[in-house]
């Protein structure tokens, strides 16, 4: 599975933009036929191998001018964990591009894809390097997403000086309601932790309407449950689920239940008449689904008191209580370290 933590946040400033008519290939019916064909393809996981290739057709047709078409074979390659192809995709929308915006947007794929693509342990500094002075371009041209990738950039490169420094701006820039604003500011004074493997920016109101922010929950371990009342095997965890709760609801952890359920209703009276009365959240559109690139459920991920994503487990009758268990003793363990000024507290 392919987990992207990237939300592609593009704040321009100010302008004035003149209104241009639609290019005469999107009325040619072969070039609607196309498009239509690489947006479903693009929707579905079973189909999305196909959308780069219909995407690339449906340029052609118009004349290697659609940017929506290269931006689609970007988006699909990335997708699909196909970085090499994704970055040379990204690097064609680029030169390509006519309108600023979209040099700015080709320039962040750059970036969005350069950090996908390296190796945490050993990283290809060539590409770092180069993905920094596209990220610098879009920054000067006010985007305001450059400064949170240029972050993560510099960080792989292990410049965290200036790492932090770009993860400050970026939370100084950003709108307040901002799913990555906890984890910039975080960031902007441990900049060693963008080199770590995080989960994505989970910011959702559950059930109850409490805000569940997954990059507030420093100090906490975190399960993430997605789930569905029809799924067969998450009804058989549901008792295991059930009974995690119970026994730590006075521990440091902290578990959410991500349903697929589309009726809402329905979705509302199982859990009542189940008693699940932990975090609750009807993912009925998929959008944080997507952001995991998961396909199958009963799927799991524990996160660590750090926020680092330690585990990911898919089906019925995974074995995630020895991790619980020995996540939970560490988070316990370093909060009273911090409480005895014998190391530093989870998330500081």
């Amino acid at each position: 599975m392919k987990i992207f933590s990237f939300v592609l946040l593009l704040v321009m400033g100010s302008a004035c933009v003149a209104q241009t008519s639609a290019p005469a290939y999107e009325n040619l019916p072969e070039f609607q036929k196309l498009r239509a064909e690489a947006k479903d393809e693009q929707r579905l996981n079973n189909k999305i191998m196909f959308a780069p290739g219909t995407w690339k057709k449906a340029n052609k047709v118009a004349g290697g001018h659609c940017m929506e078409c290269l931006e689609g074979v970007f988006t699909s390659q990335l997708r699909l964990g196909e970085y090499k192809d994704a970055l040379k995709a990204a690097k064609e929308w680029d030169a390509a591009s006519e309108q600023p915006l979209d040099h700015v947007r080709a320039e962040l794929a750059e970036g969005r894809v350069a950090i996908a693509m390296v190796d945490r342990n050993k990283p290809n500094m060539a590409v770092l390097q180069d993905a920094h002075a596209e990220l610098q371009k879009a920054a000067a041209a006010h985007a305001t997403a450059a400064y949170f990738y240029d972050g993560q950039v510099l960080a792989l490169m292990k410049q965290d000086a200036d790492a932090g420094a770009a993860f400050g701006q970026y939370a100084k820039l950003t709108r307040k309601d901002d799913a990555l604003l906890s984890r910039a500011t975080y960031f902007s004074s441990h900049p060693e932790m963008a080199r770590e493997k995080m989960a994505p920016a989970v910011l959702v109101n559950t059930l109850g309407g409490k805000r569940f922010n997954l990059d507030d929950m420093h100090g906490r371990v975190v399960l993430i449950d997605f789930w569905a009342t029809w799924c067969g095997p998450c009804k058989e965890e549901l008792p295991h689920m059930k009974k995690l709760a119970e026994a730590y609801k006075d521990e440091p952890l902290e578990i959410i239940s991500i349903s697929w359920d589309s009726d809402a209703n329905k979705w509302r009276q199982f859990i009542a008449d189940n008693g699940m009365s932990w975090n609750q959240y009807l993912d009925a559109d998929h959008s944080v689904t997507k952001m995991f690139g998961i396909d199958a459920i009963p799927h799991y991920f524990t996160i660590d008191a750090n926020g680092v994503l330690m585990a990911e487990n898919v089906g019925s009758g995974s074995n995630i209580d020895g991790r619980i268990r020995k996540l939970v003793a560490q988070a316990k363990e370093q909060k009273q370290l911090a409480s005895t000024g014998s190391g530093p507290s989870p998330g500081q």
